[in-house]
């Protein structure tokens, strides 16, 4: 057995308030000629992946925190959908109606869905195969997600086949309450500890950016219609496009200097005032893991008002190393020690006391945005090469749009997850955003 960490168990018992299951969409070039057999080598390479191993065993109380234990790998990890339109735009439809149907950990951390046949997908010749993984935050964040996915579709040889569940190595209720009881002082006197250290370094911290050597903590800015909570229809969407089209000293700089000028557009156009207008952007943290959770998000403004492409890319790249440089202070590290030594119970409770109701009227960003490499394009499924891969972030009460950026190979996919009540039309918002992107190839002269 895994105890789990305060920080994915946070996530985990949040998940039945915000649904947060992760769906990572790689689209293969080409139809699979026998999908049994291409099914079953992934469960083969899922067998021989500890992550997808497990499931969640919950004690049920706030007596300790939930436990990873061993978990069989089988057939009713895959589903295979007959779409009603086998096109792309179809597709699409039916992999944001798979959002409703969130995991339950206990039984599953993780579900493969697989597509077959699927017409004018973006850099596909013929038919396509859409595969997407969806699996449970609490088991992994995007990286790591990230991983977990390419070990299922990299060729190492000859996979294992499937197998069944093994034993739980005789986890029970009574066990881990007897356990957490013994364990809790301990850790009340861990966390006196860490918290001491925190409180230490905390001071460290305001001195450092006092005297200019350490960044201040990123502002907040005014809440947008983007930031009202998710209400009427909701859509995904994906632009493909190459790694040049995203000019900057990195995707993410290049992705988010198009993100302003498109959506600053596009919320001018319906009367909003944009000149605040940020992200809020993940970011991994720095530092051996203390959980499989191991990233922070972050304020990013966009600088909406600077008309110079140049000037705009600038600012968002300095803007998201002031992040950075803040993010490797010790005193960050040091409060999430002091967080990984939190009780069970208070930290259950304090869960418990979030209120998805609450209104703020000011926020981190007006939209979230992730961006992930996820490596070479060497993956395939069943002979079929991989294309592009995209993911959608899960909308919570407070983020109505959210942006995700990931790359495989050479090729960028650049997603939008929205509700009505936050973005209008978003096929309207699609069309600047896209204009946007060659527009800022353009200025870059590329």
């Amino acid at each position: 057995m895994e105890r789990m960490t305060p920080i994915d168990a946070q996530m985990y018992w949040m998940s039945s308030r915000v649904p947060n299951d992760q769906f990572l969409l790689f689209a293969f070039d080409g139809e699979v000629g026998n999908l049994e057999s291409a099914i079953d080598d992934v469960l083969g390479r899922a067998a021989s992946n500890v992550d997808l191993t497990l499931r969640v065993a919950d004690p049920g109380c706030a007596f300790d925190y939930p436990y990873w234990v061993r978990h069989g790998v089988g057939p009713d990890h895959v589903a295979v959908h007959q779409l009603p339109q086998p096109t792309w735009s179809g597709c699409l439809a039916a992999v944001q109606d798979l959002f409703a149907d969130q995991l339950d950990l206990r039984d599953s951390v993780w579900r493969l869905h697989v597509f077959e046949d699927v017409g004018d997908v973006p850099r596909c010749q013929g038919s396509a195969t859409v595969v997407v993984l969806q699996i449970g935050h609490a088991l992994a964040d995007g990286r790591r997600a990230t991983g977990v996915a390419r070990s299922l579709f990299v060729d190492v040889g000859e996979p294992r086949r499937s197998v069944a569940a093994k034993p739980e190595s005789g986890y029970s209720t009574v066990r881990a309450a007897t356990v957490a009881a013994i364990r809790t002082p301990k850790q009340l006197g861990s966390l006196g500890l860490r918290g001491l250290n925190a409180a230490v370094t905390h001071r460290r911290l305001v001195a450092d950016v006092a005297d200019g050597s350490v960044p201040a903590q990123a502002d907040v800015r005014p809440a947008l219609p983007t930031n009202n909570r998710p209400e009427g229809r909701r859509a995904i969407r994906t632009l493909v496009r190459d790694r040049d089209d995203f000019p900057g000293p990195t995707v993410t700089v290049g992705a988010l200097a198009a993100i302003s000028l498109g959506l600053s557009e596009h919320l001018a156009g319906q009367g909003v005032d944009t000149a605040t207008l940020g992200a809020e952007l993940t970011v991994a943290k720095q530092g051996k893991p203390l959980a499989r959770n191991h990233f922070r998000n972050v304020g990013v403004e966009l600088f909406s008002t600077t008309p110079s492409w140049e000037r705009r890319t600038e600012q968002i790249a300095e803007a998201l190393m002031h992040r950075r440089s803040r993010g490797a202070h010790p005193a960050l590290r040091a409060a999430d020690e002091a967080f990984a030594a939190v009780p069970a119970p208070l930290l259950y409770w304090g869960t418990t006391q979030f209120d998805p109701t609450a209104v703020a009227p000011m926020v981190i960003g007006n939209t979230v945005v992730s961006s992930i490499n996820r490596g070479p394009a060497d993956l395939t499924f069943g002979g079929a090469p991989v294309a592009f891969t995209a993911g959608y972030p899960a909308l919570s009460p407070a983020m109505g749009v959210t942006h995700g950026v990931h790359g495989i190979g050479d090729t960028v996919a650049i997603s939008v997850h929205a509700a009505e009540s936050a973005i209008g039309n978003i096929d309207d918002y699609l069309e600047s955003l896209s204009a946007s992107i060659a527009w800022n190839r353009i200025v870059a002269g590329r």
